[in-house]
């Protein structure tokens, strides 16, 4: 098996409907609440919320380790990410997740996607999701062929 860089550890009580999660550090502590648009209080935060931020984030650290890599600075790089909830035919759920990404510094689109594509290789996020759900990924703008299937 393979050395272990870091594992977060978490508890949730009481499920999305009206939970609690914290972090066992004490870092993350949030409420869990449907949002309003799919009938519930809101007032809180959701797996699809959470799961946005977390994607995004480790998104642009896959973009970073690419730069490097690569000699290329996205030190000014965002990412605005939508994590869709979608019913199944089988009566289940599944997620579809779309990544924005901006990197300011990179004005040929094309050196933009490989960068972004590349960085689809990397993330933890997109190694684990691929094949599972889909994913949208669009750099500066221009959407990216990321090549493998996702």
């Amino acid at each position: 098996m393979a050395r272990v860089l870091y594992t977060a550890e978490a508890t949730v009580t009481g499920g999305r409907v009206s939970g609690h999660g914290r972090t066992q550090d004490g870092v993350l502590d949030v409420q869990l609440r449907v949002p309003k648009e799919m009938g519930g209080d809101g007032g809180g935060t959701n797996p699809e919320q959470l799961f946005a931020v977390g994607y995004a984030a480790c998104f642009e650290g896959a973009l970073g380790v690419v730069g490097r890599r690569e000699r290329v600075e996205t030190g000014d790089a965002s990412i605005d990410s939508r994590v869709s909830l979608l019913p199944t035919e089988d009566r289940g759920f599944a997620l579809a997740v779309e990544l924005r990404v901006t990197l300011p510094q990179i004005s040929d689109p094309e050196r933009a996607a490989q960068i972004v594509a590349a960085a689809h290789q990397v993330c933890p996020y997109s190694n684990a999701t691929r094949g599972n759900i889909d994913v949208t990924l669009t750099a500066n703008g221009h959407e990216v062929d990321s090549g493998v299937g996702d």
